[in-house]
């Protein structure tokens, strides 16, 4: 009887123990939105115009409702700066940040490699040479082309970097892809990308600047129809990635483990793969490239939600938003000169990676 009074009690800690994590990740999660939020409003205060945080609450509930009766020069003024310049860069860059964290946390999952990002299959690097050809060909004027343009060299890339990797005889693979053949010829593709882009560089002429500022990634200039663009992939590729969330734990259990299960191996490596791909391709199309954000807040977040994919895709999406977000409004507001958003990035998160990775390397 005793080993059964020792069970009993032991029940009701277990379940307490997994309420008090859930409500953690609850607690997470509302800290982290009210986190981007508030960025946002800060964001929207500050720059070249000063604008008061009431004045901004007041402008966003009468055009929220409708009600513009009282609206003063000032009051005009403001209006026009935080919808016409600064509202539209700023929600873009949150959703860049939160499309290439989701982006980084399924590559992560896919290839059960913490390193893995856009950047290691290449796929970045396909996005900005499908770019970089739009811009060469001066079709930038029209906004659908640099982006439909990115996506197919993403897309081409992605495939390429599969068909290289495959093998049928791959040992312990069920798929035919195995993680490191996935990396290797993913940096072999994208140094081929990255000559190529060298290249069109040599012979852009006159049009050489505008790849070069695009190349390190900016926010600049942003409108509407960017947002809209990147926020409608944002939400097409965050249900594709929480739906199959499940699957994704499960593939971590190894290939053989997850398809006994009943995971269709090759189907979800691929629709996840193509899925990543979107994303980051649409956001090298609005923003350039913007390194170390898909590899940092996966990694980060996972400190505080272990690896279920289910609750690391929101956590890391907020996080990746808020720190991008972040970034941008030093660059703009602090510094006394804009630098692009993806040196700021790289020189940011470099060092703050090789921290991490040594530090892990050492546990």
């Amino acid at each position: 009887m005793e080993p059964k009074e020792k069970e009993g009690p032991n029940k009701p800690k277990s379940s307490l123990k997994q309420r008090i994590s859930g409500h953690y990740y609850l607690w997470m999660i509302a800290l982290f939105s009210l986190l981007v939020f508030g960025m946002i409003m800060i964001s929207l205060s500050m720059g070249y115009i000063c604008i008061p945080m009431g004045e901004i609450s007041g402008i966003l509930v009468n055009r929220l409702f409708g009600n513009m009766d009282m609206a003063t020069p000032t009051a005009e003024t403001f209006t026009a700066v935080i919808f016409d310049i600064r509202l539209p860069r700023i929600l873009t860059c949150a959703a860049v940040g939160a499309a290439l964290s989701i982006s980084g946390v399924l590559f992560q999952g896919i290839l059960l490699n913490p390193l893995a990002d856009p950047y290691t299959l290449g796929v970045s690097a396909g996005a900005a040479f499908g770019a970089c050809i739009a811009i060469l060909l001066n079709l930038g004027a029209t906004f659908v082309s640099v982006p439909a343009f990115a996506f197919a060299g993403a897309c081409t890339t992605l495939f390429f970097v599969i068909f290289l990797s495959y093998s049928s005889s791959s040992k312990g693979s069920v798929s035919g892809l195995s993680s490191n053949n996935l990396i290797l010829s993913g940096i072999i593709v994208a140094a081929i990308l990255s000559a190529g882009i060298s290249f069109l560089k040599f012979i852009a002429n006159e049009q050489v600047s505008v790849i070069i500022f695009w190349l390190m990634g900016s926010f600049a200039s942003k409108t509407w129809s960017n947002f809209m663009v990147i926020f409608v992939f944002l939400v097409i590729g965050f249900i594709i990635a929480i739906y199959f969330a499940r699957d994704l734990n499960l593939i971590s259990l190894g290939e053989k483990a997850a398809s006994s299960l009943g995971v269709d191996i090759k189907r979800i490596t691929l629709l996840l793969l193509v899925t990543g791909s979107m994303l980051a391709a649409v956001c090298v199309s609005v923003s350039g490239i913007i390194g170390f954000v898909g590899l940092l807040v996966p990694h980060m977040v996972r400190f505080i939600t272990g690896p279920d994919n289910r609750k690391l895709l929101p956590l890391s999406m907020l996080v990746g938003a808020f720190l991008l977000l972040f970034a941008d409004t030093i660059t703009r507001a602090v510094l006394p000169h804009e630098i692009p958003i993806g040196v700021l990035t790289a020189l940011i998160g470099g060092p703050v990676f090789c921290w991490i990775f040594k530090k892990s390397r050492l546990a």
